[in-house]
């Protein structure tokens, strides 16, 4: 059974860069990096099948397993022997040669017991072939240069390890995992806060695994653990709060809700179950608990510092505020139908505080500010429209406004000089002369000459490129008299 958290969706407006950037670094070591580990495993069995040493190491390894499962209660090497014995009937060199070759714990085994195992002769000449092609072919391989070993640990695999994967299923399986939990933890902590909570659930993984490998020669490889502290830190982000949860049982898949929180116990128990009775499936349990408890642990430690969620984290996705959005909108229009103009006005600022970029509320607080304009917000909304239409580039809708306010309220709160040079600068540019000299004399009026000046020169300007030489001479001449 499955079950993964599926609170969230992907804004795509504001990608998960780090995730993306984790996903495509997997992917491209397994290419280039580990792509060279198929010619190093082709060279190393066409290697062992030139020697003799399936005759000295097939019967070691029957007894090595037969050992384990006797002395050291290891059932789950029953069915390892079984197969082993099948290939040996079935004269399956190829496979044998693999077996044997890439059982780093055998090889482990045998370099302890070669005393016990071969006479001395036996001994040289196993010591002698075998070494080289484990030099040259099998400690090469990616999982051995840059795994995790417990029995060879070492800091810097418990970085590396991270990013590497047995095959493409192991990748493509924990790619898929890493995207669907990733971008959400990332839009909580950030890229660059995410990027070490993850490496450090990696590592804690790692940690985790070796102390219940100790001395094992098997390397560890993959995101696994790392994705498990994504799984951790996820549930521990939404704390009690119920999240929508992603389950698929057989061919049956469906959502159900639940306390985010509730799903950690679920999870671990899984894990360490399956690390006692699952047997040998190739999978690090322990590392995946390790790292669930690793990422819930770090976001209760230092969720209320270092790794504090983002308060966005919590605002609601755009269609869900567009669903508020609308809602709202119709509740104060609604106030504006049945004459309710002041309830109107608060429920538009209201809404303006939650929905700065919507320029439609602030039309409305513009239309209800002229009622009364007499009063301050009179003119704070028409200088806000004016400067949010020139910031629209609608300069049609500036020179209206300013237009209206010089009839209706410059007589109670005069504008700025610069309110009235701004416009005049967006007549000329649309080409309306007429609006630009109105707005020359309100400038004039205003008691900045050193705008005056400069707007006089201007309008000099403009008009002698017209060729409207009475107008010409009138700017010029004021601009010699001193405007």
């Amino acid at each position: 059974m499955l079950i993964i958290p599926a609170e969230s969706t992907v804004n795509w407006k504001r990608p998960p860069w780090m995730t993306l950037g984790l996903v495509m670094t997997c992917l491209l070591v397994f290419l280039f990096y580990q792509g060279d580990d198929s010619r190093l495993v082709n060279e190393a069995v066409e290697a062992y099948l030139e020697t003799d040493l399936q005759s000295l190491e097939a019967p070691a390894y029957e007894d090595y397993l037969q050992r384990s499962i006797r002395l050291n209660g290891r059932q789950s090497l029953v069915s390892q022997l079984q197969d082993f014995n099948t290939l040996q009937e079935q004269d399956e060199r190829g496979w044998i040669a693999v077996t044997l070759l890439f059982d780093s714990e055998f090889y482990q085994y045998l370099l302890n017991n070669r005393d016990v195992i071969w006479a001395p002769e036996q001994r040289r000449v196993w010591m002698a072939q075998r070494s080289e092609i484990q030099q040259r072919y099998v400690d090469r391989l990616s999982a051995n240069q840059l795994g995790l070993v417990p029995a060879e640990f070492s800091l810097y695999t418990l970085i590396t390890y991270q990013f590497l994967h047995g095959g493409w299923g192991h990748l493509i399986g924990n790619l898929v995992f890493l995207f669907l939990l990733g971008f959400t933890v990332e839009k909580a902590l950030g890229a660059a806060r995410y990027l070490l909570a993850y490496l450090a659930c990696g590592a804690i993984s790692g940690l985790v695994f070796t102390a219940f490998s100790l001395g094992s020669a098997v390397p560890l490889v993959g995101a696994s653990g790392s994705i498990s502290g994504l799984m951790g830190m996820y549930v521990a982000i939404y704390g009690l709060q119920k999240i929508r949860f992603f389950y698929f049982v057989g061919v049956y898949f469906n959502y159900f809700r639940a306390p985010a929180l509730a799903m950690l116990p679920v999870w671990l128990g899984k894990e360490i179950y399956d690390y006692w009775f699952a047997g040998a499936t190739g999978i690090a349990y322990m590392a995946h608990a390790g790292g669930l408890v690793a990422g819930a642990g770090l976001v209760w430690l230092l969720g209320k510092s270092w790794l504090q969620v983002k308060e966005e984290f919590y605002e609601p996705e755009d269609e869900e505020q567009d669903e508020r959005f609308t809602s709202g909108y119709a509740q104060a229009m609604a106030s504006l139908g049945r004459m309710e103009f002041d309830l109107a006005r608060r429920q538009f600022e209201a809404l303006r505080r939650h929905y700065p970029d919507r320029t439609v509320l602030l039309e409305h607080l513009y239309q209800l500010a002229k009622l009364r304009p007499d009063l301050p917000d009179y003119r704070e909304y028409a200088r806000e429209l004016m400067n949010e239409s020139l910031n629209r580039r609608q300069p049609e809708r500036t020179i209206e406004v300013w237009a209206e306010y010089m009839k209706q309220g410059e007589s109670h709160a005069p504008l700025a000089p610069e309110d009235h040079n701004r416009v005049l600068f967006t007549c000329l540019k649309n080409d309306d002369l007429k609006s630009a000299e109105r707005a020359f004399e309100r400038l004039r009026g205003a008691g900045d000459k050193a705008l005056a000046d400069e707007a006089c020169r201007l309008l000099a300007e403009e008009f002698d490129k017209r060729q409207v030489a009475p107008k010409a001479r009138h700017y010029r001449q004021l601009l010699a008299n001193g405007v």
